[in-house]
């Protein structure tokens, strides 16, 4: 028996009935021979990690566009903050570990740079139209590739939970379930502390209502969120929260969303961003032969170049995005001999 073998054991006698072993995954889009120490969803979570679109959302933004300082919160900080909670909640519920940490950290690879201003215009110029959610699985599907295999080549499990995060689905899996409710947790908490860090809102302008009920610190309001997941989840095939908290959770939310998330001075650099955004798009719709070779030849004949383009802009990050319109479009200082 190898080492892989022995952790399929170990699920099996361990974890929750409703938890998702790795023995019984319903495999990925192209059969492979299995790794002989780790489970498919270690080998996934370790994909994830080494793949270049991880890497690129340390330079993506999360809600601060451009912000002075080093402790605001990044694509990928908030990557690791709900890989956190989830491995936190499923540790407690006896689920599946490796699966929500492999799910949690590929929930956002293909969000565009400059957080949801970016999703949105991108949302206005592709005639398709634009959701992270699913670009993130267009990432690890097919965008995300090696000299072995084009895409990442994850499980079914994986791949749901990371389409499923966010929008009208629901995951298939209780683990995909946990991701989504820390996906929650932790950017309405994280989102919370960067504003009061950059004198958006104060502590003491939070709702008193949600702070009695679930907190007044950060470490305390996440806390009482994952006590109420657990309390309301063990050992049941359901991942929720209690109704009081819910409520106080959902008003926190729209509570940000009134104040930090629509602030004016939040949303300031907004347009500019879109402008420069829908420049580069235009551009490249005029000069789509400019496009770098490396990222047009992993597409077939059939795809639209409007679908490429959106790809590529997508997968750029914050610093990226500007230094190319720079080249682009703003002029160079040049001598006269």
């Amino acid at each position: 028996m190898n080492i892989r073998e022995r952790t399929e054991l170990f699920e099996k006698s361990y974890l929750s009935k409703y938890a998702t072993l790795s023995i019984n995954s319903k495999g990925r889009l192209v059969e492979e021979e299995k790794c002989s120490i780790r489970t498919d969803f270690q080998r996934d979570r370790d994909r994830i990690i080494h793949s270049k679109a991880f890497r690129r959302l340390k330079h993506k933004t999360q809600v601060f566009i451009a912000p002075e300082g080093d402790h605001y919160r990044t694509r990928l900080t908030h990557t690791l903050e709900v890989s956190q909670i989830s491995r936190t909640l499923a540790k407690a519920l006896r689920l599946n570990e490796d699966l929500v940490e492999a799910i949690s950290l590929g929930h956002d690879l293909g969000h565009t740079p400059f957080g949801h201003t970016g999703e949105y215009i991108l949302n206005e110029l592709h005639p398709k139209g634009f959701k992270h959610n699913e670009q993130s699985l267009k990432v690890v599907d097919y965008i995300e590739h090696s000299e072995k295999r084009k895409g990442l080549n994850l499980t079914y499990e994986v791949r749901d939970g990371i389409l499923n995060h966010t929008g009208e689905g629901s995951p298939k899996t209780l683990e995909g379930k946990i991701v989504a409710i820390a996906d929650r947790i932790a950017y309405i908490n994280h989102d919370i502390d960067d504003a009061i860090r950059a004198n958006i809102i104060r502590a003491n302008e939070l709702p008193k209502d949600c702070v009695k009920v679930l907190g007044s610190s950060h470490g305390d309001r996440i806390n009482t969120m994952i006590c109420d997941v657990i309390k309301n989840s063990l050992d049941k095939n359901t991942i929720s929260m209690s109704e009081e908290v819910a409520f106080y959770t959902n008003k926190l939310r729209n509570f940000m969303f009134e104040r930090v998330y629509r602030n004016k001075r939040v949303k300031g650099e907004e347009n500019k961003i879109k402008n420069i955004i829908r420049d580069i798009y235009s551009y490249y719709m005029e000069n789509f032969y400019k496009l770098p070779d490396e990222h047009r030849k992993i597409y077939s004949s059939e795809v639209s170049k409007e679908e490429i383009i959106c790809d590529y802009i997508a997968g750029m990050t914050d610093r990226f995005v500007i230094n190319l319109f720079n080249e682009l479009f703003v002029p160079k200082n040049w001598k006269i001999y």
